[in-house]
């Protein structure tokens, strides 16, 4: 995925950050070959730190792929939290088991396998943080189903919410027109604060007031 942040700036900060354990560097060396969308390491950090900072203990994340940022958010929970991973390919996910038991979290994760909209419905109680990262058509909705989910002061963290700089165009593309309704919505919120971080592709935190 294309970064906002120009290469100097990108390669500078991500030199900055200690290397990763052999999981996570091979998960990036996969993804990379395989052309598998992960958040990435200054992503992953930022999604641990957040975690950190907000007492996190219950996730529900959204578009989970091969496991990467579901490692970021159980190690930061903690053992006695609780991540939901949930991906529509069970191929993703067969690979994501793997990577979950090497990493040392698999007892803190349940993997669901479907359409994340679909599973956060029938996944019962609320969520200290949602965390967004499904096709981009589906963002509007996610927006609607996920905000209610949350509890008084939790997270709702997305995913690709500047789309490499597509979402200041004026544009009929499907997925762009979604972000950046999906972007709307999140500021116009009353029972929102949102900011859009500009780091790889934009990430939009909100927290719940």
């Amino acid at each position: 995925m294309p970064n906002i942040l120009i290469g100097t700036l990108d390669g500078y900060l991500t030199d900055l950050i200690p290397t990763r354990d052999e999981v996570l560097s091979e998960m990036e060396a996969y993804a990379k070959e395989n052309r598998v969308p992960i958040v990435g390491p200054l992503v992953g950090r930022m999604l641990y730190q957040l975690v950190l900072m907000n007492g996190i203990k219950r996730v529900f994340e959204m578009g989970s792929a091969i496991g990467y940022s579901t490692i970021w958010l159980a190690r930061a929970v903690g053992a006695d939290g609780k991540v939901y991973y949930s991906d529509g390919s069970e191929e993703n996910a067969a690979r994501a088991r793997g990577y979950l038991a090497r990493a040392g979290v698999a007892d803190r994760v349940q993997v669901q396998v479907g359409d994340a909209l679909t599973l956060l419905e029938k996944t019962e109680g609320v969520f200290d943080m949602i965390f967004n990262d499904v096709d981009k058509h589906d963002y509007p909705r996610v927006f609607d189903l996920a905000l209610p989910r949350i509890r008084k002061r939790g997270l709702l963290v997305t995913d690709n919410t500047l789309w490499s700089g597509r979402v200041a165009e004026n544009t009929d593309d499907i997925w762009t027109k979604a972000i950046q309704e999906y972007n709307r919505k999140c500021y116009a919120s009353d029972t929102l604060w949102t900011t859009i971080i500009p780091l790889r592709d934009g990430v939009a935190v909100s927290v719940k007031l």
